[in-house]
């Protein structure tokens, strides 16, 4: 497996690729080796911090069981700059929220599969990269969902 990192408003970020997708982003400056896609997605990671990209277009590999990949999947419709509940996309999957709120903060591949977008029924909800719900805030402020947060 092979890992390459930048540092970004939110932190460092380190993208993990094998076998040519992506499986893994964490905050960390972790690197240890190079590959055209590990390329391509910190392209996509630099122009999506600087307000120049708005849909990530790599290959990626959910690692997990098919409903953590179905709630993955529901999460990468979830356009740049709108937002859904939990209970949206448990609607959506025939399932109650709180499974989709487990499989949303166990995300391997978050800001790119975009689980910030996944809000509570009655607010943010919770976060599982650094700096929890403010880093939560931060991206959604960075897609003009701000309005949602005043």
């Amino acid at each position: 497996m092979n890992s390459a990192s930048l540092d970004t408003p939110v932190g460092p970020l380190s993208v993990a690729e094998q076998d040519g997708v992506i499986v893994g982003l964490s905050w960390s400056s972790q690197t240890s080796g190079q590959s055209p896609v590990l390329d391509r997605a910190l392209a996509q990671l630099r122009a999506y911090f600087a307000g120049e990209l708005v849909a990530f277009d790599l290959p990626l590999w959910v690692r997990g069981s098919d409903f953590q990949r179905a709630v993955c999947a529901s999460m990468m419709e979830i356009p740049w700059g709108e937002t859904r509940t939990y209970g949206d996309i448990a609607r959506d999957l025939g399932t109650a929220s709180q499974p989709v709120g487990a499989a949303c903060g166990s995300n391997p591949i978050p800001v790119i599969i975009p689980c910030h977008r996944v809000l509570s029924a009655s607010g943010l909800g919770g976060f599982s990269g650094a700096g929890g719900v403010e880093t939560k805030v931060f991206l959604l402020k960075h897609e003009r969902v701000a309005g949602l947060l005043i």
